[in-house]
């Protein structure tokens, strides 16, 4: 469990927004703490898909996440804050002295301001229903990829048609025997480019108006089967592995119950400051929702700085809201 100081700024959220929060509150010389619910920095990144490239940072053409995470928590770190790993939030109290109580599972923690970027919440896959899906999940059946290299020399199946999918064909093209990519309609919710790769530029074997019907095998996934959902036709193709990706349920969990002022179940909603209805109380990334929010890294990043300088000026009224530029900086 972590210190129970009073801090000038908490960050609950060990991801790239977060990280990127607490260096910028570091450069506004604030004490800043970090509490994640995982056991490790850089969150989604780290968790969900480290080997999967990201294209949509600035100044990368292309990274891996693990990289980008990894330089990101480098970065988050430079001016030292306090960091807590594996504490899953619970509750939040507002005191009389307008400080702000956080209780986790471990313990409580002491804030003056607070700023939530846990990303959408905690993820789970969307799972298909289909028969042999349970019984080879990780024998073949995915909904993770941690490790690009199991899928070397591979006869692999696709299953759907977000940007997600289409980025493992991608990724996963130079390492595998052979793709085949199902999609059951004809429009697939991905970055026009990867729609593009995908049917002009690429070797993928794609198939659509098709969905898994069942998967076979003994110790490990042999045998798909795929069905045409037109003309029921049903196909059976050889595979070594099933990567489906059909989404992620997330959940805010107990911030949830917290009283903030919610857009649907799981947004939280902030004006142009960041701030929520709470006082003292930000959000920044894809947890908070604001009229033309985009759920980027590049836009989540901004969304934070904004966040901070605010909290920096809610603590001492007599600081600048925007103090200059970095690169202005004896740092």
């Amino acid at each position: 469990m972590c210190d129970i100081e009073l801090y000038d700024i908490t960050i609950i959220g060990g991801g790239p927004v977060g990280l990127f929060g607490a260096f910028y509150a570091g450069l506004r010389q604030m004490k800043t703490k970090i509490i994640d619910s995982l056991a490790e920095l850089g969150g989604q990144l780290t968790a969900l898909y480290p080997e999967k490239y990201v294209f949509d940072m600035p100044g990368f053409p292309k990274i891996l996440a693990r990289d980008l995470a990894k330089g990101m928590a480098e970065q988050g770190t430079r001016f030292q804050p306090a960091i807590c790993l594996d504490e899953k939030v619970l509750e939040l109290r507002h005191e009389s002295d307008g400080s702000i109580n956080i209780t986790t599972h471990r313990g409580t923690h002491q804030t003056k301001t607070l700023i939530i970027a846990t990303g959408a919440g905690a993820f789970s896959p969307t799972k298909l229903q289909a028969p042999g899906l349970d019984e080879f999940e990780e024998k073949g059946v995915h909904y993770f990829v941690r490790d690009k290299e199991q899928f070397a020399g591979k006869r692999l199946l696709i299953v759907g048609g977000g940007d997600s999918a289409l980025d493992w064909a991608m990724n996963l093209e130079p390492l595998a025997q052979n793709i085949t990519l199902i999609h059951r309609r004809d429009v697939f919710r991905a970055h026009e480019d990867s729609i593009d790769w995908l049917l002009n530029r690429s070797k993928v074997n794609v198939m659509l108006w098709h969905e898994l019907a069942n998967a076979e095998g003994d110790t490990y996934v042999r045998k798909a089967t795929i069905v045409n959902n037109k003309t029921k036709e049903e196909i059976p193709i050889e595979v070594d592995a099933v990567l489906l990706n059909l989404g992620f349920k997330a959940d805010i969990g107990p911030i949830r119950n917290w009283g903030l002022k919610l857009e649907g179940k799981e947004d939280i909603a902030v004006n142009h400051f960041m701030e929520t209805n709470l006082p003292g109380v930000y959000s920044a990334g894809d947890i908070c929702i604001y009229p033309g929010k985009l759920k980027l890294i590049a836009t989540g990043v901004g969304e934070i700085c904004i966040a901070v300088n605010c909290a920096k000026t809610r603590i001492d009224p007599t600081s600048k809201l925007f103090p200059g530029h970095s690169s202005s900086m004896d740092l």
